[in-house]
């Protein structure tokens, strides 16, 4: 063979070399556009057990079984004046919350399936502390048509645990307001709730219809033992409704403010403003 067409066969084996590497460069390229456009695989939730799915026209809320709990993710960066914020009882989706201190708003993002019966789900933002408290916070629903019973918590409690004794106020989306106790820890519920309406009220059908009263701003006092809930409902001063409750805490404690959407997988969102924190008694304002 000659030298002529030696060079040809050499010149032509670097043509078909490089087109072979553009090729595999191309596919390579293509490979890796289409993995980044790829979500992430999910692990998919686990199944929600029926006990803890909400109340509704063909479903009622049952407490959980005896041996079921969670431990709750606990957080210890403080937000506002918290010292931390934990998903009590590690609800199916995490909940988060920020802080905004140019208003003074604290924004709780939360699922949960309740905060209720033998053991609690839902985000609470915490500071340790001992003797007597003054809690209280304006609240708001920035969702009109969330769950009813969703609620926002002002909570005093002995652990993070999610079965923790605490004492706890609470508005519901619906409008309803409690105190609430745990008496020990994996014991159920206890609570005085207080349902407000009047007639006359815009929102009604007729000059007759009773309109549900939100309270416009919830409190709890701890004063020694004796905890009691303060409302205001249409802005006026605060004021203590029925009596207080007795409940024993070894301190420290933890005391905050919580929120829940009372459904297992649905994360919902409250916001608490004007929060008044006090370590004595008779400041709830």
């Amino acid at each position: 063979m000659g030298s002529g067409a030696r060079c040809l066969l050499q010149w032509f084996a670097m043509r078909i070399s490089k087109i072979r590497r553009l090729i595999s460069a191309t596919f390579l390229l293509a490979a890796l556009a289409v993995h980044a456009q790829t979500p992430p695989r999910q692990n998919p939730l686990p199944p929600i057990p029926d006990w803890a799915l909400p109340g509704s026209a063909t479903h009622q809320q049952v407490a959980p079984p005896a041996d079921f709990h969670r431990p709750s993710s606990n957080f210890d960066a403080p937000i506002g004046i918290f010292d931390g914020q934990s998903d009590i009882g590690s609800a199916l989706v995490p909940g988060s919350a920020s802080y905004d201190a140019a208003t003074g708003q604290y924004t709780i993002n939360s699922a949960g399936y309740n905060v209720w019966y033998t053991r609690d789900e839902f985000r609470f933002l915490w500071k340790r502390m001992s003797g007597d408290v003054s809690l209280a916070a304006d609240i708001n629903f920035p969702d009109p048509k969330g769950y009813g019973d969703r609620k926002v918590v002002l909570m005093i409690r002995q652990s993070l645990d999610d079965d923790s004794k605490a004492a706890m106020v609470a508005e519901h989306g619906a409008g309803m307001v409690h105190l609430a106790w745990r008496p020990e820890k994996d014991t159920r519920v206890t609570d005085m709730e207080f349902r407000i309406g009047g007639r006359g009220r815009p929102g009604g059908a007729s000059p007759d219809s009773l309109v549900t009263i939100s309270a416009r701003r919830i409190g709890i006092e701890k004063r020694g033992d004796d905890f009691s809930i303060w409302l205001s409902l249409d802005g006026e001063p605060m004021h203590q409704f029925g009596p207080p409750i007795k409940l024993h805490l070894d301190a420290p404690f933890y005391v905050g403010i919580g929120f829940c959407s009372h459904q297992p997988e649905t994360v919902d969102t409250a916001v608490l403003s004007n929060v008044v924190l006090e370590n004595k008694a008779g400041k709830v304002q």
